[in-house]
């Protein structure tokens, strides 16, 4: 399995979803590809957020070898699933898409516990505070995926 975690700048919500997602997966003995981008350029070749790091960190996982990029129309090809952050970042990826294929592979990562509920995670660029709450979204949510995928 090969996903894509996509957010705005890529280097807060999307760089952690990856870090998690990767480590929850060789938890459960699975050998997935995952990546993380962003649909903006701002921060490209950038590492994550200082918060993001501290925050996976504080959970055994280290997010420093990532870089920030931007999300690319080959990505469709490139990933089976594309795990968005929040409803702007759907829409963003889904008017890259060329086919209906395309659009399959995307979804909202919060679908994963809250299914059809258009649940965001909040981007906590602005907020110091909401580093903690993303992590613990976004664990749960990969959990669940990976529960769901029959691991």
């Amino acid at each position: 399995m090969k996903i894509l975690m996509v957010c705005l700048g890529n280097i807060c919500r999307s760089p952690l979803a990856e870090g998690i997602m990767k480590a929850r997966a060789t938890e459960a003995g699975l050998f997935w590809t995952v990546d993380s981008a962003g649909t903006g350029h701002w921060h490209a070749g950038e590492l994550p957020d200082q918060r993001s790091i501290h925050v996976g960190r504080k959970y055994g996982i280290d997010i420093t070898g990532q870089r920030a990029r931007q999300f690319h129309p080959d990505d469709f090809d490139r990933f089976d699933r594309i795990f968005v952050m929040d409803v702007n970042n759907r829409r963003d990826v889904l008017r890259l898409a060329g086919n209906e294929a395309h659009r399959s592979k995307v979804s909202l990562i919060l679908d994963e516990t809250h299914p059809g509920e258009e649940c965001s995670v909040p981007d906590p660029y602005y907020d110091d505070n909401g580093f903690e709450a993303v992590y613990q979204m976004l664990d749960e949510a990969c959990q669940q995926f990976i529960r769901s995928s029959g691991h």
